[in-house]
């Protein structure tokens, strides 16, 4: 009996793996951050692939909180809490989400955390797996984003072909035929009907270069990424150059404008597509305020982002207009050239420039009381930018 105990013993210490076995194991895994909390959700295990993920030494996060490692907007959305809940629910929880390393850079991962059972039936406290997936995510992002400008690049030519044939060749043309009229009869017309045929032929020229100028704006948007500079600016510096260059238009119809915006207000952007953007959106809102009215730019900052309001007293617009005002077809940009010179191509030019910017716009008005045109920018330089939410399982190969 002895025998057989004692050689119980020698295979269990010989072949049964110890806990520093598993330590080192757990550290090898140099491409997973593996660690566990207590059940106050408190860090008391670090591996080195953590520190080399996260890049906190070991003593430097023993007794530190699991929120640690996540984000503020996660933080604010209860996201560590509703792991543990699920975890303790589901017998495991798993997610991909963007992370927060020590230098406050950002990454993304893929995570698994499980209750820490004991041998008794307690509960010990949880278990976090991560897998530093980032360089997936941004390969799958560039993927689906080149994806996506193809499909606009071919959108974007149609509609430049029908601006084009539509608004830039139909007015040519009746500017080649007043030039033409005048050469073969000039020595026969009045002198007031050749003043009122010169009038509308510089008048003409004008708006048609306008709409060059619009087309050519735009393509460098979309197409020359190489004059893209932005930079930490102040945006009250920008706002007070376009109310300058518009003032003496608006003063024209005693309308009023002014922004409500702090000093210190910044915004992460390329200048001059900023100087195009608020422009534009205020001549805009100038052509369809009447007269005594007022145009206000308000600011405010949500997240990493700065919201602009540009809210004027005009006319309003449909539903049916806002649906298609950033989006507007040969019909429409024929239309909007006619009443605005250019309007139609001018919000193209606004959206192509907040998109490349990391920006967004939309609207909202109603008809009769006015408009409100709101863009947002990013406050900072974006660490990252978030693709598809699609998820990503932790056990497919690199």
């Amino acid at each position: 009996m002895e025998n057989n105990q004692d050689n119980s013993k020698i295979i269990r210490n010989k072949y049964v793996p110890t806990s520093e076995f598993y330590s080192q194991i757990i550290d090898s895994l140099q491409d997973y951050s593996i660690f566990t909390l207590d059940k106050e959700f408190i860090i008391n295990s670090w591996s080195s692939g953590s520190t080399r993920i996260f890049g906190y030494e070991t003593d430097e996060v023993i007794g530190k909180s699991f929120d640690v490692i996540f984000t503020e907007e996660d933080l604010k959305n209860d996201i560590p809490k509703k792991e543990i809940e699920t975890a303790l629910k589901e017998g495991r929880a798993t997610d991909n989400r963007w992370h927060i390393a020590k230098d406050k850079s950002l990454f993304y991962a893929y995570g698994l955390v499980f209750p820490l059972i004991g041998l008794d039936g307690d509960l010990l406290g949880y278990v976090k797996i991560l897998r530093d997936l980032t360089d997936r995510k941004q390969s799958e992002d560039a993927i689906k984003n080149y994806v996506k400008e193809l499909e606009e690049l071919n959108t974007h030519k149609e509609s430049v072909m029908a601006i084009l044939s539509h608004d830039l060749r139909s007015p040519l043309s009746a500017i080649i035929g007043t030039a033409k009229y005048l050469k073969d009869n000039f020595h026969k017309m009045k002198p007031e009907a050749v003043q009122q045929m010169l009038d509308l032929l510089y008048k003409s020229s004008l708006d048609e270069l306008d709409m060059l100028d619009y087309l050519v704006e735009w393509a460098r948007i979309k197409y020359a990424s190489d004059v893209f500079s932005p930079t930490k600016i102040n945006l009250i510096e920008y706002i007070d150059k376009v109310f300058e260059t518009l003032n003496e238009t608006a003063s024209i119809n005693t309308i009023n404008l002014h922004h409500e915006i702090e000093t210190d207000t910044t915004v992460f952007a390329d200048g001059k597509m900023l100087i195009s953007i608020v422009q534009n959106i205020v001549s805009n809102a100038i052509k369809h305020t009447e007269t005594g009215g007022e145009i206000k730019i308000s600011a405010k900052s949500k997240d990493d982002k700065i919201i602009v309001r540009v809210k004027d007293t005009g006319i309003g617009m449909s539903k049916e207009i806002m649906e298609k005002l950033f989006t507007p077809q040969m019909k429409t940009l024929s239309e909007t050239r006619k009443k605005d010179k250019g309007a139609g191509i001018g919000l193209l030019l606004v959206k192509g420039f907040l998109e490349k910017n990391g920006g967004e716009i939309w609207v909202e008005s109603i008809e009769g009381e006015g408009s409100s045109f709101y863009f947002t920018l990013p406050i900072e330089k974006p660490l990252y930018k978030i693709g598809s939410s699609d998820e990503i399982m932790f056990d497919e190969s690199p």
